[in-house]
């Protein structure tokens, strides 16, 4: 009768656990990764590979080299992310690789300055273009622009914490709204190329004006444009099957980016010449007032769309980060409770919101971004070489999803080059944004490591 009832209480306390649910289906995982990959940048200004490569061929080289590169991480992630069972990403896995002090720097640099920074500025991109038919042709008020943006991102957070089943069948809505956008420019630029406009093409690869000190900076701007693939990592425990599903659909997601970037600026240079493409403000709106005639107002909806898919996928993914660092004692408990109805981690959800807003109307968002951005190819090579630690130090942890060794090796000799590139042609603001990130080690210490804290500091955390 004992062990009846101990089963009998064990069920009833599994039925009203609150937990995340297992929600992310394939489908889902794919319009995560592609929703947070494409943003506004291959409608606006893809000329940053074409201006340091130097010629049209080149440059299509490069693309399809990043997205090579970019799929040889995403395919590292997806053997850590089958490994090592855990939500949070970067977090969890320099956690795991490297221990809690160069997983919380990590953890402090997104929280203080990266996440806000980057949510605002992609935001901001919403509140331009939604806004842009209805000022046509004049510009939009910067004020105009601001609220629109706060009002995006009130709703992307209270998107996020109502429903988690919501938020993932908005998201592929708008994955789709990207992809039948990128189909307009395709189609229509494919046409153009079967009906022999190819003089764009003539010389593509004419070397005269390609010079090798750029290269870098073409792969630079390329592996920047396919940034985003690793977001899928950041909710593995909420994903069905994970052994399957998370490899399938980063290799899924980034054949379909990939084929997308390679094939839309093929497209671009149907009806632009290089020198065209350079000059442009927004290369897309260019694209469809020379081809598709007024149908042009519509391009600006579709940017909008697109930024409001990154922000809604990146708050998705980047809120269970700082859940995972609240359960492991990294951040306040409270960030690491369940809404009991909504199951979803509001706390960790809304933290990030004041923070947005702030950086909205106060900071300098651009500067700051600028002084963060080679920390992402830091910790991002940092992650993947911590692969190839775990694969001497535990060589018997169950690896469901294996990769060759040659493809994390090639991958973190590319994140590191990155960073040295960065410190090579910004070295100020690298060396801004590197002293930002150490100012972490301090605060776990003073956070985290100590046990016998000062009394008042002791008060004043219980009462944060």
């Amino acid at each position: 009768p004992f062990t009846k009832k101990a089963q009998h209480l064990t069920q009833v306390s599994n039925r009203w656990k609150v937990g995340l649910g297992k929600k992310v289906t394939l489908l889902r995982g794919i319009s995560i990764i592609i929703g947070t990959i494409i943003g506004a940048g291959i409608f606006i200004s893809p000329k940053g590979i074409l201006k340091h490569s130097g010629s049209v061929g080149m440059s299509l080289i490069v693309w399809i080299a990043c997205g090579v590169l970019s799929l040889f991480g995403a395919l590292s992630y997806a053997e850590l992310g089958t490994c090592i069972k855990k939500s949070g990403g970067h977090y969890t896995y320099i956690l795991e690789a490297f221990g809690p002090q160069m997983a919380f720097v990590r953890l402090w640099a997104d929280l203080i300055a990266i996440r806000p920074a980057a949510l605002a500025v992609i935001s901001l991109a919403f509140g331009q273009y939604i806004l842009e038919p209805l000022f046509m042709p004049c510009s939009v008020p910067p004020m105009a622009v601001k609220l629109a943006t706060a009002i995006s991102i009130t709703s992307v957070m209270y998107l996020n914490s109502m429903s988690v089943t919501w938020t993932a069948r908005i998201q592929i809505f708008l994955t789709f709204s990207k992809l039948l956008a990128i189909a307009i420019i395709i189609v229509p630029g494919m046409y153009q190329l079967f009906k022999g406009e190819t003089k764009n093409f003539e010389n593509a690869f004419d070397l005269s004006k390609v010079q090798l000190s750029g290269m870098p900076l073409a792969f630079y701007s390329g592996m920047y444009a396919y940034a985003g693939w690793f977001y899928l990592n950041f909710v593995i425990e909420e994903v069905d099957n994970p052994e399957r599903n998370v490899p399938l659909a980063i290799c899924i997601s980034m054949a379909i980016v990939t084929c997308c970037y390679v094939l839309t600026n093929v497209a671009y240079y149907t009806v632009m010449s290089a020198e065209e493409l350079l000059a442009s403000e927004a290369v897309a709106v260019t694209f469809a007032e020379k081809l598709l005639g007024n149908f042009s107002i519509a391009v600006p909806v579709f940017v909008a769309l697109s930024c409001y898919g990154s922000m809604n996928g990146g708050t998705f993914a980047l809120s269970r980060t700082f859940y995972v660092a609240s359960r492991e004692g990294h951040l306040p408990e409270v960030l690491s409770m369940i809404h009991v109805h909504k199951h979803t981690p509001m706390a960790a959800v809304l933290i990030l919101y004041p923070m947005t807003m702030l950086q909205l109307f106060v900071g300098d968002i651009y500067s700051l971004l600028n002084f963060m951005s080679f920390l992402r190819w830091l910790f991002i090579g940092v992650v993947v070489l911590g692969l190839i630690y775990l694969r001497y130090t535990k060589p018997d942890l169950p690896r469901p999803f294996k990769v060759p060794l040659f493809i994390p090796v090639v991958f973190c000799l590319t994140c590191f080059f990155m960073v040295f590139l960065s410190l090579y042609s910004d070295p100020v603001n690298t060396g801004i944004g590197f002293a930002i990130s150490l100012t972490g080690i301090p605060a776990y210490y003073i956070f985290i490591h100590f046990n016998h804290r000062p009394k008042w500091l002791q008060r004043g955390l219980g009462k944060l």
